[in-house]
């Protein structure tokens, strides 16, 4: 069996998913101006190269504590319904079935939290997603994450498990991204894809040979 793996936020979706919600929770009073642009502010030095997204996640991962899950999983859901599920670029949907025609196994391997890449693999009719997932006690989350971050080298972690437990070499598996915080998983698949990749790893992959790939925008009508 072979597996192809597929980022989500600017890979699948033409948007990154993490900023929007910050500006929903804003909206929505959810969280204070401050949170919202501290928020911002790590995503965008991120996205620049300057940041430890590892201790961002675990930053965001602390101010879930003492919430209610069930009250997040609701809200997540609703603002997937209503502003993320209409963003899948159309060349990520053919992608997506020409490797279910070709019977291998699809796999959403992203930073993003489980309650978002749930409703994902439901719309996308995905057989796993590899995910960050956050602790819980009765109910309430602990604000600490559940098992290894799904970010860099942890992403690798996420798939190398998954690909042993299917009987899988990763060496005969596909990977989509956009990122450059991905080149773990990208260093070792035998089959790397860029997708309207970060300018470091349009360099990066120029000069390995890597496929890119242009999946367009989606019919916002």
């Amino acid at each position: 069996m072979a597996i192809a793996f597929f980022d989500l936020d600017l890979t699948l979706l033409s948007r990154n998913s993490g900023s929007m919600w910050v500006r929903s929770e804003l909206r929505d009073g959810f969280i204070s101006p401050w949170m919202a642009l501290r928020a911002a502010s790590w995503i965008l030095r991120y996205q620049l190269g300057m940041a430890e997204m590892e201790y961002a996640l675990l930053e965001a991962v602390k101010t879930l504590e003492g919430d209610d899950e069930a009250t997040v999983r609701d809200r997540t859901h609703r603002f997937y319904d209503r502003e993320v599920a209409h963003l899948y670029r159309p060349g990520g949907l053919a992608a997506l079935e020409r490797h279910r025609r070709a019977g291998d196994r699809l796999v959403l391997l992203t930073s993003s939290s489980n309650y978002m890449s749930e409703k994902a693999q439901e719309q996308l009719g995905l057989d796993d997603i590899l995910c960050n997932r956050f602790q819980v006690r009765d109910g309430v989350f602990t604000g600490l994450p559940e098992g290894d971050l799904c970010f860099g080298q942890g992403k690798l972690a996420h798939a190398s498990r998954l690909a042993a437990a299917a009987g899988a070499d990763l060496g005969d598996c596909h990977f989509y991204t956009d990122s450059t915080s991905d080149l773990s998983v990208l260093d070792v698949v035998g089959h790397p894809v860029v997708i309207h990749p970060d300018p470091r790893l349009r360099r990066i992959a120029s000069a390995r040979g890597w496929r890119r790939e242009d999946w367009g925008e989606p019919d916002q009508r």
